[in-house]
Order: structure tokens, then C-alpha cells, then sequence
């Protein structure tokens, strides 16, 4: 599968439209890149772009709008909000899809050496990409900001890690490097800046400095005013979402805010946002106000109505969830994106895959879409009023194997044709022999993984099933007998997979 990295340089310009809309065509004229999102922001005067392609392709588009930059930025004119040391200022690399962050790493470096090399400025590494352990912090860098700058490239500890040790006024100094997801999030207050800049240092890591650190861990934060809007914020990057999650964010600000009696008006994401993120969220809202919403379109929406995330701007999940954008852009989303007629047709073909894994796969995503169905129509139904708080127990469960059982439907296509791949390898000489018998050996495992997933998946249904089977609307009653035959027969199914699988040469 083709890897992929996010890229999202931080320009210092939020203003001048023409300035903008040019480093947004730099990226997208890149082969490879796709242009994502262009995030620019007036009171900051900084714009955020994020963009996603190849580990060489990433590298060529921040190099070609840095080239851009360096024409038409002058930081020695730049005012903003946010702190800031380079018409580049930041530009790191975030794994994404079959990418360690290894090649993160050397994306980071590859980028600093070849910016360094061709414009002649001063580059720093941060995060993974660091050498120093003292500047894996970007604030730790940033320190001072641009115009401290001559100051600190006097000094030899402050050296660039590419670069000389100069000081150029148009251009300042870029930090780049390689980290995990980062979510922009800010949340609006009716306030002045310095109240929100109190609520920040109280929840940042950092607090007030070592000896007053702040509640929440693995986020940043900073009070500011937006003039445009006419609103403070709460500025706040969260370096790691899964220790801090945005709805503990939102929850600790309104905390707060409620203490100091400044009224929360909404929030904002600013750039794109991973969708467990929003999920997660979801899940804390559903649970906290003990809601029942399966799909995970309506579980979005909650999210952005809890947050008030379309506050300041309308809030589209497909333009602003990272998964989603990429799914669009991909030309070939397997065999669950097609037809049924065309599905069944590839079934029919003259091919080894797809076969009898992803048949029993989509079978049992059926299966368990009938029990989804049984339990809904048993569901918040005046008839079936004392059956709810059942439903709502049983109704998950088939709702979520559904879709992990549909994925499942691609997966043994693409597992067996990794075994078939490692077949065609060469066999002329031991050492070919020997790495072929190794990648089939490989190969096999994974084929025979995703059927054992399958029946696994399936056979823990079953407890649903059978209180589905007790409780259930009688008019549903042969829904839940075909799932129960579904579910009998893909339970069997490794054992015919697997034979067959070891049979081969």
C-alpha cells in the first residue's frame, strides 16, 4: 500500500491573499502532494497549510512553497499573535499511513539540509527529529522569537543544525521535524486576552514555569485576541490527543472560565484533525448524557454542536477530518467501494482472489447487519417501550461488527495476494529459494490470519445473538434465524480456509 506523510508548514502571513494563495499553489503543483487544507489567520498573521503525499514528494512541496516564501515574505515587517521566528517558522512531518516515523525523521532532515543548502538560513530540528534532547520542545526553541534572534545565534549553544549561524532578516530561522498528530484547538471566550492567558497557564503542561506546572499533560496553550472576531481564545496544541483528549480540554477551560464567571462561547479547530479524535468525544458525550447514537456521521455532529466548532466558521467533517480527505482522494477503495453486480462479478472471475475469505467476510457483515436491523426494529417503539434499555444494550455490538466485518472483505483479498506475490518471486539460486520461502511463509500467516479474525469476530456475537433471539420483535423473527445461519457457517469457515491454504506449493 502507498505510504503517506502529512505535512503542515506554518507560514508567517495571514493577510495578504495574494502571498497566501501563492504558497497554497507551490504545494498543490508538486507531484505527488495533495493539498488538503489552507488555514490563514489575521490577528496571528500565520497560515497553517497541510498537505499529504509520498515521503520524497512531502519534502519536494515544502521546499518548493519555502522557495515561495523566501521571494515574497519580509519578517522584518511581520506582526501577529502568535509567537513566531521565520517567514517558514515551523514545518514538521507526521506519519500517516504505512510510514514509521523514522522516514519522518529523515523527511525532516532531508527538508533542513536542502532549506539550509539552498536559501542560506539557519534550521533547527525539533520533536523525534531533534539531535539535542533540549530542543525536542519547540517552544524551548522559539524562545526569544524573531527578534531575539541575532542574540541567540551569537551564542554557541544556540548554533542551527544546518545552516550558518547568521542572522537574515527577510527570512529568520525555520524549525522542522517529526512528530505524531498535533490538534490546533482553540475555545472562544468573551474576555480579555490576558483573562484567557490566565485559563492557559493554568491547563498548559508548562503552567507557570517548573515550580506551578499546569493540569493537563501534552498540551500547549496561550491567551490571545482575535480583532476579526472580536474574541479572546484560549490557544491551546494538544502534542498527543490520547493522553489529553479535546473534550478534557474544552471541560477544564469551561471549568474555568465558570470560576472567573466569563461566558465560553464555542471553540475551533484549526487545520485538519484525526477522526478518533472526534470520535473519543463523541463517546464522552454519549456516555456523560447517557445518549444512544450508532452512526458515526450523527456522532460527528454531536461533537461539533457539544464544542461548538462551527462558531466562527461552518464546520465540514469531510473537508476537516484527515481521514476522510484522504479517502476521497484515492482512486481505488477496493471492493466494499463498488457495486454488488461488480463485487460478485469479480467474485465469478477467473481469479484466485477475491474468494471464499471475503465472500464469508461480506456474509457476515450481513449477518450482523440483520441483527442491527432486528434490534432497531425493536427499538424506541411505543409497542416495545420496556424493551429499550435491552436494545440499547444488544443494538452496539452488531452495529460496530458490521463495519469491522466489511474492512474484513478487502483485507483476505489483499492477504492472499500477498501469498500469490511471494509464489511469483525468483527460485534460481539458494539465496532466492530461501527468500521466497520466507516471504511465502509470511504471506501464508496473513492468509490465514484475517479467516480466524473473521470467525472469532463473529463467534462473539453469539450471547447478542441469542438475548437478541429471546427479546426481539417476533416480526423480525426470520431475520434473526438467517443472521444465526450466517453466523454457523462463518464460524466453519476456517476450518475449510485453512487446509486449503497449506496445500499450496
Amino acid at each position: 500500500m502507498a505510504k503517506l506523510v502529512e505535512c503542515v508548514p506554518n507560514f508567517s502571513e495571514g493577510n495578504n491573499k495574494e502571498v497566501i494563495d501563492a504558497l497554497g499553489q507551490a504545494i498543490s503543483r508538486t507531484p505527488g502532494c495533495v493539498l488538503l487544507d489552507v488555514d490563514a489567520g489575521a490577528s496571528t498573521n500565520r497560515t497553517v497549510y497541510t498537505f499529504v503525499g509520498s515521503p520524497e514528494a512531502v519534502v519536494e512541496g515544502a521546499l518548493s512553497a519555502a522557495r515561495t516564501a523566501g521571494q515574497l515574505i519580509d519578517m522584518s515587517r511581520h506582526t501577529g499573535e502568535h509567537p513566531r521566528m521565520g517567514a517558514l517558522d515551523v514545518c514538521p512531518f507526521v506519519p500517516v499511513m504505512n510510514v514509521s516515523m523514522e522516514e519522518c525523521v529523515t523527511c525532516a532532515h532531508v527538508f533542513g539540509q536542502r532549506l539550509a543548502a539552498e536559501l542560506g538560513v539557519p534550521v533547527y530540528l525539533y520533536g523525534e527529529a531533534a539531535r539535542q534532547e533540549s530542543r525536542k520542545a519547540l517552544p524551548t526553541i522559539r524562545a526569544g522569537e524573531y527578534e531575539g534572534l541575532p542574540e541567540k545565534l551569537a551564542k554557541p549553544e544556540w548554533a542551527p543544525d544546518f545552516g550558518p549561524p547568521t542572522f537574515v532578516p527577510r527570512w529568520g530561522a525555520t524549525v522542522t521535524g517529526a512528530r505524531t498528530f498535533l490538534i490546533a484547538y482553540n475555545i472562544n471566550l468573551l474576555c480579555t486576552k490576558e483573562l484567557a492567558h490566565r485559563i492557559a497557564l493554568n491547563i498548559r503542561e508548562q503552567g507557570r514555569g517548573t515550580d506551578q506546572p499546569g493540569r493537563l499533560k501534552r498540551v500547549q496553550g496561550i491567551g490571545w485576541y482575535l480583532e476579526e472576531e472580536n474574541i479572546a481564545q484560549v490557544s491551546t496544541n494538544l502534542l498527543d490527543f490520547e493522553t489529553t483528549p479535546l473534550h478534557v480540554v474544552y471541560e477544564e477551560v469551561c471549568q474555568d472560565a465558570k470560576a472567573l464567571n466569563l461566558p465560553v462561547v464555542g471553540s475551533q479547530l484549526v487545520g485538519l484533525v484525526p477522526k478518533k479524535a472526534m470520535l473519543d468525544t463523541a463517546e464522552f458525550y454519549i456516555k456523560k448524557e447517557k445518549l444512544f447514537i450508532l452512526e458515526e456521521e450523527q456522532k460527528i455532529r454531536l461533537v461539533v454542536s457539544r464544542l461548538g466548532l462551527d462558531s466562527l466558521s461552518p464546520f465540514h467533517p469531510q473537508e476537516r477530518i484527515i481521514e476522510y480527505l484522504v479517502q476521497a482522494g484515492e482512486t481505488d477503495r477496493g471492493l466494499v467501494a463498488k457495486p454488488l453486480s461488480t463485487f460478485v462479478r469479480a467474485v465469478g472471475g477467473r481469479s484466485a482472489a477475491p474468494g471464499g475469505g471475503s465472500v464469508s467476510a461480506a456474509a457476515a457483515a450481513l449477518g450482523a447487519a440483520l441483527g442491527c436491523m432486528v434490534g432497531l426494529m425493536s427499538y424506541g417503539k411505543r409497542q416495545f417501550e420496556e424493551l429499550d434499555p435491552i436494545m440499547r444494550k444488544l443494538i452496539p455490538p452488531f452495529h460496530q461488527a458490521m463495519d469491522e466485518l466489511v474492512a474484513m472483505v478487502d483485507a483476505d483479498s489483499r492477504a492472499f495476494s500477498s501469498y500469490m506475490e511471494a509464489m511469483k518471486l525468483p527460485k534460481n539460486t539458494p539465496e532466492e529459494r530461501e527468500r521466497r520461502m520466507v516471504a511465502m511463509q509470511q504471506g501464508l500467516k496473513t492468509a490465514v490470519r484475517v479467516p480466524c479474525a473473521l470467525a472469532e469476530k463473529v463467534s462473539g456475537l453469539w450471547p447478542a445473538l441469542k438475548e437478541l433471539a429471546r427479546h426481539c420483535n417476533l416480526a423480525c423473527k426470520s431475520d434473526i434465524q438467517f443472521a444465526t445461519l450466517v453466523g454457523e457457517l462463518i464460524c466453519t469457515s476456517p476450518c475449510l480456509s485453512f487446509p486449503t491454504c497449506v496445500a499450496r506449493p
